[in-house]
Parts: C-alpha cells; structure tokens; sequence
C-alpha cells in the first residue's frame, strides 16, 4: 500500500500500487477499489493469452525494474486524481516471474461516484501502464523459441 504524504500530488492511502511474484486477485483489487462513495468500481483484469499474433505461446515471463515502475504507477494515480477528482480509489497491481496460459499480468481497478469517469480513469492508467512502466515480457512459443518485448512495444488489447 501506499502510505499517505501531506503534499498537493500525494497520493491517499486507499490507494494501492504493487509489483508482485504472487499470483494477483481479481476480488482483492476489487475490495482495495470499494468505498462507500462509489457508484462504480471498473476493473481491467490482463491475462497471459494461448498466442501472439498466430503463434502458439507457452508461458510468459515478466520483468520490472521495480523502482521506478513503481514511480510510474503513482504518477498515473495522481493524474487521474487530477483529471478526476472525484476518484476514490486506484488500485494498479503487475506481476512478474513466469505466468502460465489464463493467469493475470495487471490488475487495474478504480472507484469512482460515477461510471463513466470510472471507465475513463482506468483506461488511462492500462494504457499509460503499457507505455511508461519499465516492464519487460518475455514470450516463449510452443516451438521452442522466444523474446523480449517491452510491454509498450505490445499491440493495444
């Protein structure tokens, strides 16, 4: 968890950013984004797909330069609580290690009075996820191959 700082960007306590070698939980993202003040809790869950492109995948691993990945996901919470206010909760979870075919890569989760900024607010940070983090993958196919691909390298999904 992110603890509280006494600053104009700092980001609330509720919030919740974390890299993690542990398997992710759609239901405790879900509660770490639930507030009273909700109407609208959006969940974006990325999963390891069976292929890339065609090819048949066998498993994904992950990487992150942690530090600073982590640097990136609170600044994607305080610009959403910029750009709406009214935002109760962010939660931004990434895995990384070796994850097999169905297992969750990202959790994002936002809570918000409303839906539509919910759905907005977690867009925002999946997509600037995908393009600022320091976070690497590395696709190993069926035929035995496999590469490195920055995660803002990848095709939006």
């Amino acid at each position: 968890m992110v603890t509280a700082v006494s600053s104009p960007s700092a980001l609330p306590s509720t919030d919740s950013l974390r890299i993690t070698f542990a398997p992710l939980s759609l239901a405790e993202a879900y509660q770490l984004a639930d507030d009273s003040r909700n109407g609208a809790i959006v969940v974006m869950s990325g999963m390891v797909r069976d292929n890339t492109d065609g090819h048949p995948v066998s498993y994904l691993e992950y990487q992150a330069y942690e530090p600073m990945a982590l640097e990136v996901f609170k600044q994607i919470a305080i610009q959403i609580r910029r750009q709406w206010p009214d935002v109760t909760r962010v939660v931004i979870h990434h895995r990384t290690g070796k994850l097999t075919i169905g297992e969750i890569s990202v959790l994002v989760a936002v809570g918000c009075p409303h839906r539509g900024e919910a759905f907005a607010a977690c867009q925002f940070a999946i997509d600037t996820l995908k393009h600022n983090a320091p976070i690497w993958k590395k696709e190993h196919w069926q035929d035995g191959s496999s590469t490195w691909v920055s995660i803002g390298a990848c095709e939006e999904e």
